[in-house]
């Protein structure tokens, strides 16, 4: 199969829209939130598993092979924890759909016209490099760079293929908190990270994009599996927070629903130029290209997509679940709207990324799942 032309991938996203939940929504009026969410306040609400259909045993089997620490919120509650969900703490690569978000809100915010904008407007260093590849890297988009598709560091034409990178993943954190937002290292929790979102979120511990200081991988975002939890209900919710919209509807739904096509091929092995002083966000590796997006990349998310052997990435899951993972899966919030469930935890034992049913993290949601015995 070719790539979708952008046509048919315009009429798939509107198809996708279309088919989303209805059930958070009025039956009146599909754009205005139901009163009966539950959403919580300065705390979590908190209910017996039982009153919420899931069985209490299961739910610690769960947590026993999950391990570390974390949180189950069904319909809004707290229904179950393991370890200090307080305990704030980096979330690896979890922490880029925190980036996605915030590029949303910047062409809402009217700080960028739209996703295509050229990243060279703001980082006019990327015009000057790969001579030879034709300055390849002046064509990157803020779309590649959100669904790694921007092949910085490789020689591949942006767009053309993808690549899981972090020194690209930093190059795109500075130009978008830093050129874009106008923030710096010691100022963009309290300029951005706080009052555009976790302030609203209520979030009780703190969360903080600088996880280990200003000069060590700044962008890595600390913060507790509850409070984590909070950014994953508010995805559950369509971006709306207590009757309040903290992001669209269209773009909270774009984020998680758009995963890239399993045609699309995977980058390379063959290093590019990069803007002298390039940091990264976390791998040293040169080229750095982790791992296939599995048909189910989507804006910093992972989705339940289809890979090229058609493969479900988590098949013992429900096909709208998505999440945020890092190193492999050990740190990870993700959400299954079809049962109104997030899911948090930090320090876990799963290690192992690949789709299908030898990933452990397939088999952690198998677990959960199953402790869903009936609705409330």
């Amino acid at each position: 199969m070719g790539i979708p032309s952008r046509g048919c991938l315009a009429a798939l996203f509107l198809l996708s829209c279309l088919c989303l939940p209805r059930s958070l929504y009025s039956q009146d009026d599909p754009g205005a939130a139901r009163s009966d969410l539950t959403t919580p306040g300065e705390e979590w609400r908190l209910r017996a598993p039982a009153e919420l259909g899931m069985d209490a045993e299961k739910l610690k089997k769960f947590s026993e092979f999950v391990g570390g620490r974390g949180c189950v919120i069904r319909r809004g509650y707290l229904v179950y924890s393991w370890g200090d969900v307080s305990r704030r703490g980096d979330v690896a690569s979890a922490c880029k759909p925190f980036y996605a978000h915030f590029l949303f809100k910047a062409v809402e915010l009217g700080k960028i016209p739209n996703l295509e904008q050229k990243a060279v407007r703001w980082e006019p260093r990327l015009g000057s490099i790969n001579a030879a590849l034709s300055h390849k890297d002046a064509e990157i988009r803020w779309r590649d760079f959100a669904n790694q598709t921007s092949c910085y560091q490789l020689r591949e034409h942006p767009g053309a293929a993808y690549a899981y990178n972090d020194w690209q993943m930093a190059l795109f954190w500075d130009t978008l908190f830093l050129k874009v937002y106008g923030a710096s290292y010691d100022n963009v929790d309290k300029q951005v990270f706080r009052p555009l979102l976790t302030d609203r979120l209520q979030c009780e511990d703190d969360p903080t994009m600088m996880a280990f200081g200003e000069r060590n991988r700044p962008g890595r975002v600390a913060v507790s599996v509850r409070d984590f939890a909070r950014f994953g209900l508010l995805y559950l919710r369509q971006g709306n927070w207590n009757g309040r919209q903290l992001i669209s509807r269209k773009h909270a739904a774009l984020a998680v629903s758009s995963p890239l096509p399993n045609s699309l091929p995977r980058a390379g092995k063959k290093v590019a130029e990069m803007i002298p002083g390039q940091r990264s966000l976390g791998s040293k590796s040169k080229p750095d290209n982790q791992t296939d997006h599995f048909g189910s990349y989507s804006w910093l998310w992972w989705t339940n997509g289809v890979d090229r052997n058609g493969v479900r990435m988590f098949p013992a899951a429900p096909e709208d679940l998505y999440g945020a993972f890092g190193h492999g899966g050990p740190r990870a919030m993700w959400v299954v709207p079809s049962l109104d469930l997030v899911v948090s935890y930090n320090d876990a034992k799963m290690r192992t990324w690949t789709s299908g049913e030898k990933n452990p993290t397939n088999t952690a949601m198998g677990l959960l799942l199953d402790a869903i015995s009936k609705s409330p």
